[in-house]
């Protein structure tokens, strides 16, 4: 698996891999599980706070921001959806 985006979040990220695998292979595609139902939301959640902090530190998150805001009409063309 790869590392994350963010150094201090590369425990988080291999947890929630290695659970969302697991889950993915015995349980999802079985179909005993379903993506609403995932037991692994909790780690991706802590996963998802760490990274984007490390985001918000470094000033990417505003970059971000600023990129979709400039693609707003562009995804809602290519997505079909209203602006």
């Amino acid at each position: 698996m790869s590392q994350s985006l963010a150094k201090q979040c590369n425990e988080l990220k291999e947890r929630y891999d290695t659970c969302f695998l697991k889950w993915y292979s015995e349980k999802y595609l079985r179909g005993i599980g379903t993506a609403d139902n995932n037991e692994c939301s909790t780690l991706f959640k802590e996963y998802s706070s760490c990274l984007q902090e490390a985001l918000k530190e470094r000033g990417i998150d505003r970059l971000l921001e600023d990129a979709r805001e400039d693609n707003k009409e562009n995804d809602a063309a290519f997505l079909g959806r209203k602006k």
